[in-house]
């Protein structure tokens, strides 16, 4: 009988020690990273990330006379860089181009972040980076990025978020070919270190 009080208790004290990590990570903000953290398992399996196989192979097959292989992107999507300047997707035109909506609230774009910095260090001189924050507060995201050491470049929309772009799942990926087409669009987290995809973005240029 003893023992089984005293095996409630440490039940007890076992759940009101969870109660309190949980109410700090709430408290802090930290239950984002280490859910994003979590669910960076799910990236390792690859299910997740975006079929770029048949795009690749119809880009690989159409070399003399390019084929567009999505509609023509909205290039009027106007951003606020780091320093206040406003900037467009114009200024990037004729480069392929990795626009990623993401926030500091959201785990899974916590989840894929580490490997899109790790895309960003392979191919970022030859693809222009838009991670755009939705955060209400750029600050935050502003003091994330440099609290994780990332060099990518973070943007806050400049006003509406043109139609082609706007989503209610985040994180959501697009890619433009240097043509200016929108070669794929992917709502939710992705493992974009994977080499097939690196491979996708060499054959968009």
């Amino acid at each position: 009988m003893k023992k089984d009080k005293n095996k409630e208790k440490k039940t007890w004290i076992q759940y009101g020690v969870f109660a309190v990590i949980a109410v700090i990570l709430y408290a802090t903000g930290l239950h984002t990273e280490v859910i994003g953290f979590a669910q960076r398992g799910l990236l390792a399996t690859g299910l997740m990330n975006p079929d770029v196989e048949e795009v690749t192979h119809m880009k690989s097959n159409n070399t003399t006379s390019p084929t567009p292989i999505g509609p023509k992107a909205d290039m009027n999507f106007k951003l606020i860089d780091v320093n206040g300047k406003v900037t467009s997707l114009q200024e990037l035109k004729g480069k392929v181009i990795f626009i990623n909506l993401w926030a500091t609230w959201c785990p899974p774009c916590i989840a894929e972040m580490p490997s899109i910095d790790s895309l960003h260090k392979t191919v970022g001189d030859d693809v222009a980076f838009v991670m755009v924050s939705l955060d209400r507060d750029f600050e935050t995201a502003k003091a994330f990025n440099e609290r994780k050491g990332y060099n990518f470049p973070i943007y806050a929309p400049a006003g509406g978020i043109p139609a082609m772009y706007n989503t209610n799942s985040i994180p959501s990926t697009y890619v433009i070919d240097a043509l200016g087409n929108l070669a794929l669009t992917h709502r939710g987290m992705a493992d974009y270190s994977d080499s097939k995809f690196i491979e996708f973005l060499n054959s968009l240029k």
